[in-house]
């Protein structure tokens, strides 16, 4: 049993799962910090705001990523030993058609912004709030650019000092800003719009600067944007990022400020917890997309579920979590953030085992028509039954719509996976 114990903490996957779940927690600790401060600052309703805004911020940041890091996953790995011109021009192009795409989105947004705040979000934000959000769309994606460039090229120690250099300076911001009674919704997205990924982008180059150099020389070639393979993916994660924030985005639809102020808090610390998720499929990640036959598949996916056994373990904790705990970290204002994170812990469970099958049919048998299907039912479930249910629960309904869907998206990868390795050589 020890000597098992030891070959899986020195098995080179483990180290990196190690590494990276450890960074992101140390990202948890920051977001759980900024929670503490500005519960005790902002009254729910601007927190409801903030959470909307920054909600917007992510979804878009992660709908205008192009399917680019399946692309990335798939690319790198095999091009980054070699360091060849084609790594660089492949990174090059990819960059400059995503970033030339979401420059047109943002600025369409940045137009649109006040009309839909007035028409769907109805946060009320000044227009200079809108205007940052916006900008800090277009720096989330190139922050998540170069994070899955540095993912990819197996360098998860330093990708994680990058983001945690950034956060600390996020701290002392917040902290000072807080000190002389200048907080409002409007600095804290700057510091996490704006001053945190100019952060990461100025270690990432000062630290790579022949990075910068071969980037500058190399050619930037159209067919290196690769559509053929990520579109479907682009698709199926856009619909399953959405449908991840639909819950919010109506609550704040139906004018339930103070509500959205406590479910926007519980969202974020189950978001916090995906994010370790993520953190573990990225090291997952090139290893599925190496599997010839059943019995390598097994062995990952096996392995796999091992490795996502932690945030399950962390979700059934959040539920056993008693209420004085959040109100002892969140302060009485929110109290009944306890009841609605304690409800959305455990459908967030399947979220986890059910990145086995994806990763499967994504990298191993290349066939995300499969997650394009249960991802839009995912969708669709979240949506319409959050509609449904907001008005007669109130913020209680979304869990039910969301526990729905994880069970028939789950499903359905799962049934594909069975199909699907059926088929492959033993």
């Amino acid at each position: 049993m020890i000597k098992k114990a030891m070959r899986f903490f020195h098995d080179p996957t483990s180290q990196h799962v190690i590494i990276n779940t450890l960074g992101n927690y140390l990202n948890v600790g920051f977001t759980a910090f900024f929670a503490l401060i500005l519960v005790r600052i902002l009254s729910p309703a601007q927190y409801g705001v903030l959470s909307v805004l920054l909600g917007i911020a992510y979804v878009l940041a992660n709908v205008l990523e192009f399917g680019t890091t399946a692309t990335i996953y798939s690319t790198v790995p095999s091009l980054y030993g070699k360091k060849d011109k084609q790594m660089y021009s492949f990174i090059k192009s990819t960059f400059f058609f995503q970033s030339m795409f979401s420059f047109a989105v943002i600025g369409t947004l940045i137009i649109l912004f006040p009309w839909l705040d007035r028409v769907f979000f109805k946060t009320g934000a000044p227009i200079s709030d809108l205007y940052l959000t916006a900008i800090s769309v277009l720096l989330f994606i190139w922050q998540n650019f170069l994070t899955n460039i540095l993912f990819a090229a197996k360098r998860f120690l330093r990708a994680n000092l990058y983001i945690n250099a950034a956060n600390i300076l996020k701290t002392v911001f917040v902290l000072i800003v807080a000190y002389f009674g200048k907080i409002s919704v409007g600095m804290v997205i700057f510091a996490f719009g704006i001053l945190g990924p100019l952060t990461f982008f100025l270690l990432m180059f000062w630290r790579n600067k022949k990075l910068t150099r071969e980037m500058q020389a190399a050619p930037i070639r159209k067919e290196e944007f690769k559509f053929s393979y990520t579109m479907k993916y682009f698709v199926a994660s856009q619909f399953y990022n959405l449908g991840l924030r639909m819950d919010l985005f109506l609550l704040s639809f139906f004018g339930l400020r103070e509500q959205v102020g406590y479910y926007g808090l519980s969202q974020k610390i189950i978001l916090t917890i995906i994010a370790s998720i993520v953190s573990i499929s990225q090291v997952l990640s090139p290893r599925f997309a190496t599997i010839k036959t059943r019995k390598e598949a097994y062995k990952q996916m096996k392995s796999g579920l091992v490795y996502m056994l932690l945030p399950t373990a962390v979700f059934i904790a959040l539920y056993l979590t008693p209420d004085f705990v959040f109100e002892l970290v969140f302060t009485d204002k929110f109290t009944e953030t306890a009841a609605i994170t304690h409800i959305l812990a455990l459908p967030f469970i399947l979220n986890a085992l059910g990145t086995i099958p994806n990763l499967f049919l994504l990298y191993t048998v290349k066939k995300p028509g499969y997650i394009l299907v249960s991802n839009i039912l995912f969708f669709l479930i979240i949506t319409v039954g959050s509609f449904i249910l907001i008005p007669e629960k109130g913020m209680y309904g979304p869990p039910l719509a969301i526990a729905l869907a994880f069970v028939v998206a789950v499903g359905i990868q799962t049934v594909a996976v069975w199909r699907e390795q059926k088929a492959m050589a033993p």
